[in-house]
């Protein structure tokens, strides 16, 4: 206690200040790679509306944050982060460390900039890529990577973080409490088990639906060897082809080995149904985004219809609000969090707290440019402090991009290392920012004619 008391002494005896909040439109060329291709994304560029968050402190780190988007609109979702500049630039990172929440609040709650949303959408996107500098920032101030400072809160600190307006009828501030309390026993043995095995992971990067089947299966066949015990195929393009695909897949792999499935929303619901159908006979384990994401009451009725297959969607889930009425009308089996689509951490925590109060394990989304680095602290977050269990936990993975962060994952055996550096593993190499910066990054030069899009190439 008497540590923390003479950091705190310290920071204020010299207050520092936020001076600059810097935007950067980042796009990797991954299109032409087919990389991230699924029914609705033919051609994704992996993006990122990217922010620094600066300080007058002497010697002081700088908070990064973004959000991911998949190219074209990147330059919108930059323009919504700068529209948040004046909330934030001047203000004293003491008041702001002091309470997350409040400032969380600020963002959320600016009475004009909310109507474009409200709490949904570009502006609440870019509301996420503020929050999640501002804890990048906090942890590096801390010396802390992001899981820990948070796995470190008392349960009544990380209450204090949360917006429960429109959360009362299904978790309360007293029932979130509860819950947290709940998994402070064992806490400290979770840790180590933690940094001595990691988190289980599953991975996406073979199941591209631009993939040849070749390349589909020798990447189905790596990921066994690299020991993952589950593997997702992208599907919803053409029935055949998804049956051709699927059973490449099983043959591969082997029948005890979990395939989940993703349709990326392409599907109504009575096509969900019958597609899912005519796939069982390969065992999915679950069916990620069969239809819209924000059909609460068609989710539950794929679910009921498609058991035993699971039911498995979030990354695209708006707000906690949405959350809320997945788990109220008992839509899903399997809840995908993302670490950029809601308003960043503070939002994600209350809908950890809401998964664990009505039990429906959370297998974070991380298919993007940083969505590893990020999510990561989310998942461990929970196992320790939230859930305090693995059972039916797994977060995703993807094997391209990581090179382009000074703290990119570490994969072993199938399971995520916990990180050991301070922040929020949102840092990018600035080399890679300059070489990306869209449209005149010197990888941009480089890139396929069929990457620069239509009227594009002059901006």
């Amino acid at each position: 206690m008497s540590r923390q008391v003479t950091q705190t002494k310290t920071r204020r005896a010299t207050p520092a200040r936020i001076t600059a909040v810097d935007t950067y439109d980042i796009r990797f060329p991954t299109s032409h790679r087919l990389e991230g291709s699924d029914a609705m994304h033919s051609d994704p560029d992996y993006s990122a509306a990217y922010v620094i968050i600066r300080t007058d402190a002497a010697n002081s780190p700088e908070g990064h944050g973004f959000c991911f988007t998949i190219g074209r609109g990147n330059e919108v979702e930059v323009a919504a982060i700068d529209a948040l500049r004046p909330l934030v630039i001047g203000r004293s990172l003491d008041e702001i460390f002091d309470d997350l929440g409040g400032f969380y609040g600020i963002l959320v709650g600016d009475s004009q900039l909310r109507w474009l949303g409200p709490e949904k959408g570009v502006i609440h996107m870019a509301v996420a890529a503020v929050v999640n500098a501002v804890w990048d920032l906090h942890a590096k101030r801390e010396g802390k990577p992001l899981w820990k400072l948070l796995s470190d809160l008392t349960p009544e600190q990380i209450v204090a973080l949360l917006d429960f307006r429109y959360l009362t009828d299904a978790l309360t501030p007293d029932e979130a409490l509860d819950i947290l309390r709940r998994a402070l026993p064992g806490k400290a043995e979770r840790e180590s088990r933690l940094h001595a095995d990691g988190y289980p992971a599953y991975t996406t990067s073979p199941g591209w639906l631009g993939y040849s089947d070749d390349r589909l299966a020798a990447l189905a066949g790596g990921a066994v060897a690299d020991g993952f015990t589950q593997i997702k195929i992208k599907v919803g393009g053409e029935l055949a082809d998804d049956i051709r695909r699927c059973r490449i897949t099983r043959q591969v792999i082997g029948p005890d080995f979990r395939m989940a499935l993703d349709a990326n929303q392409r599907w109504d619901v009575a096509e969900a149904i019958e597609w899912t159908g005519r796939l069982a006979e390969f065992a999915p384990y679950w069916i990620e985004e069969p239809t819209s994401p924000d059909d609460i009451l068609g989710h539950a009725a794929i679910r009921r219809a498609v058991a035993p297959v699971k039911v498995a969607t979030g990354e695209h889930a708006a707000n906690r609000v949405i959350f809320k009425q997945l788990l109220q009308a008992g839509a899903i089996d399997i809840l995908q969090l993302d670490a950029c689509r809601v308003g960043g951490v503070n939002e994600n925590l209350a809908i950890l707290l809401l998964a664990a109060k009505f039990g429906i394990p959370v297998c974070p989304h991380a298919g993007g440019l940083g969505l590893c680095e990020l999510v990561q602290h989310l998942a461990m977050f929970d196992y320790l402090a939230v859930s305090g269990t693995l059972q039916d936990r797994t977060l995703e993975y993807v094997d391209h991009l990581h090179e382009h962060f000074a703290d990119p994952v570490v994969i072993r055996k199938g399971r995520y290392a916990a990180p050991t550096v301070p922040g929020f593993g949102a840092t990018m190499r600035p080399e890679s920012r300059r070489a990306y910066t869209y449209p005149h990054g010197s990888a941009w030069d480089r890139a396929p004619a069929g990457d620069v899009h239509p009227g594009e190439a002059s901006e």
